[in-house]
């Protein structure tokens, strides 16, 4: 089944996919274990994007999706409209073309971080802690049946 990206069916597929993968849950076993390990996921998208999309963008230029992230498992996954509503412990900032190539594979976690073509607020230490984990997370996305909107 092939879903688009971004859309909240993309992103309750990554919720399913994580849960599913025991490599992740052994490697972020301890992550969020007695400290928030939830992310958010914000999307900053282009005039193309807004264009063609303006249902999913409104007045912004960003989509935000909630990661709930405790011990190796995905506790929920959703849209978010208002960051003031969730509590996160991190947020994973970057353009479309950017998300569209970690989800690709073309480019990865870590490495996206270092060379910043991503920001993070958050502990970078505590990513860099459980990196197995963040690794195998981009790859459990990789492994979805991806329509890119654009």
């Amino acid at each position: 089944m092939t879903v688009d990206f971004p859309s909240d069916e993309w992103i309750e597929e990554w919720k399913d996919r994580l849960n599913e993968n025991e490599t992740y849950s052994e490697a972020a076993s301890d992550w969020g274990v007695g400290w928030n390990g939830d992310f958010v996921f914000t999307i900053e998208v282009d005039d193309e994007f807004k264009e063609n999309f303006p249902d999913m963008v409104g007045d912004g230029d960003k989509i935000h999706y909630f990661i709930g992230l405790e011990g190796g498992k995905c506790t929920d996954a959703y849209r978010v409209e208002d960051l003031s509503e969730v509590d996160y412990g991190f947020e994973l900032i970057g353009p479309y073309e950017n998300w569209k190539k970690m989800t690709q594979g073309e480019i990865g976690a870590i490495d996206s971080l270092m060379s910043g073509k991503f920001d993070l607020n958050g502990d970078m230490q505590k990513v860099m802690q459980y990196s197995d984990g963040a690794v195998t997370m981009v790859e459990s996305a990789t492994n979805i049946e991806t329509n890119f909107l654009y």
